[in-house]
């Protein structure tokens, strides 16, 4: 079924803890801290060495850690790491089966 692989895709969302999913839904995280860098590099356009602007990103970056929210569900982290089974946000409990 060609549209088999697409829903698959797309519930795979669930196969992590219920913590995480707010996480897992934005990129916005990414975008806004990007977007910062983006436009002081924009601004300064070639008016900087390659040192320079790597530098200038790095304390953009350094400086926008500061608002960043704390990740829910920190502890289950290393579950997920270590490819441990969720289904619909909840631990598979692997006795069970």
């Amino acid at each position: 079924m060609p549209g088999t692989y697409i829903t698959s895709s797309l519930l795979t969302f669930y196969d992590f803890p219920a913590e995480h999913w707010k996480h897992l839904r934005t990129t916005n995280p990414i975008e806004s801290t990007f977007a910062t860098v983006r436009l002081r590099t924009d601004k300064t356009k070639g008016c900087l060495s390659r040192f320079s602007l790597l530098s200038m990103v790095y304390r953009l970056a350094l400086s926008a850690e500061n608002s960043w929210q704390k990740l829910e569900g920190v502890k289950l982290l290393s579950l997920v790491v270590d490819d441990v089974k969720f289904v619909n946000g909840v631990q598979k409990d692997e006795d069970a089966a």
